[in-house]
């Protein structure tokens, strides 16, 4: 009979236990959902910062769903949910208890989860088990996230740094290290060290073709953008495109004319190509074969106002003039579909005089979601 007792007060406890774990689990999923819902000029800002209170009071048990959440968050949200990550793992280990390192290995190992939160649980890996994250950055030369490749890539890097320099075996395993490198880099600076570190084997890196710039467009101008009037007026090549047609232009009539660029990061200079014009527009235009339907990223670096079409719809603009520019300055998502698309880009400049205002150019590449190189299939 006391066994039967004792088993059964067992059974209760494990229940009430499991209640109170499905309760806990409710409340988080509730204040997470919470935050989701703020906007981006902070509306139900009242409910998420009450919300977000309540989850950093939260246990370790939380850390997995905010992890989860991460890929449906906007912004905003997405911040508020990575600090409410950060304070209660910090809080975890100050009461020195233990995080679950388990389940942050495998959500790292899950290449499908969100690249940021991914990347977010590996920094935490790292911190209470530098040996475990260490296996994983072993594992990372391909992996989709760009942030977590990378990593792999610096850890080749470091290796190559430490190999004895007048070793003959050791040269040949630098070569092959180098290689393998470049095979998962997409960041300028490691892959300039990386072709920096391949000339001492008179290996020549192929940049435009690393990176899938696209070097050769056909370009249509100068087309008229006097005061800054031309963003929204829509030329000719905005509603047809016709190689062989010729329309008026800024300056008299003007053709499609082919040209490539040379420049290791696809520079095209429309200013050298076209001519040095102020308040005026060129077009660009060429074709791309997709062997699927896929997405993709378009990468685009240009001092100058800005529009992008994908086979005829508008996918971005930007309005602004002689920002600056850099590399893989603007990151532009669009899916391709399956066979030839075309790509049409308008460049304008404005009629501002400064030696830094001259620069009328860009710089277009195509890569995948993981910023490795799409390259065009052959018809």
């Amino acid at each position: 009979m006391e066994t039967r007792i004792f088993i059964l007060l067992r059974v209760l406890a494990f229940c009430v236990l499991m209640l109170n774990v499905s309760e806990i689990t409710a409340d988080v999923t509730f204040e997470i959902k919470t935050i989701q819902q703020i906007g981006h000029n902070a509306e139900n800002y009242g409910a998420a910062q009450k919300a977000l209170d309540s989850l950093q009071s939260s246990g370790p048990d939380a850390l997995l769903p905010i992890l989860y959440s991460l890929g449906e968050a906007n912004p905003l949200a997405a911040n508020y949910l990575r600090n409410s990550f950060e304070v209660i793992a910090n809080k975890t280990l100050t009461e020195k208890k233990s995080l679950p390192l388990e389940d942050l290995l495998n959500f790292v190992r899950r290449t499908k989860n969100d690249s940021k939160a991914r990347r977010l649980a590996f920094e935490w890996v790292r911190k209470v088990s530098p040996n475990e994250a260490d296996q994983l950055v072993a594992n990372f030369l391909n992996d989709p996230s760009d942030e977590l490749r990378r990593e792999a890539v610096a850890k080749i890097l470091k290796e190559i740094d430490e190999l004895a320099k007048d070793d003959a075996s050791a040269k040949a395993l630098k070569r092959s290290r180098y290689l393998q490198a470049l095979s998962g880099a997409s960041d300028d600076d490691q892959v300039r060290k990386i072709v920096k570190g391949l000339e001492a084997f008179e290996i020549k890196v192929d940049l435009q073709e690393h990176y899938g710039f696209l070097s050769d467009w056909y370009l249509i101008g100068p087309f008229d953008n006097k005061d800054e009037k031309g963003f929204d007026v829509a030329y000719p090549p905005e509603n047809e495109i016709k190689l062989d047609a010729e329309y008026d232009g800024q300056l008299g009539k003007v053709t499609w004319q082919k040209y490539e660029t040379d420049d290791d990061y696809g520079k095209l200079n429309i200013a050298e190509k076209v001519g040095p014009h102020k308040g005026a527009i060129v077009y660009a235009y060429r074709e791309f074969v997709s062997k699927d339907e896929q997405p993709v990223e378009f990468r685009l670096a240009t001092p100058n106002a800005w529009k992008i079409w994908l086979n005829g719809e508008l996918v971005f603009e930007r309005e602004e003039y002689h920002r600056g520019t850099f590399f893989d300055q603007y990151r532009i998502p669009a899916l391709m579909k399956e066979g030839r698309n075309t790509l049409l880009i308008k460049v304008l400049q404005n009629e501002q005089d400064q030696s830094w205002a001259q620069d009328w150019q860009f710089q277009f590449r195509i890569c995948q979601p993981t910023g490795m190189a799409l390259r065009p299939e052959k018809e």
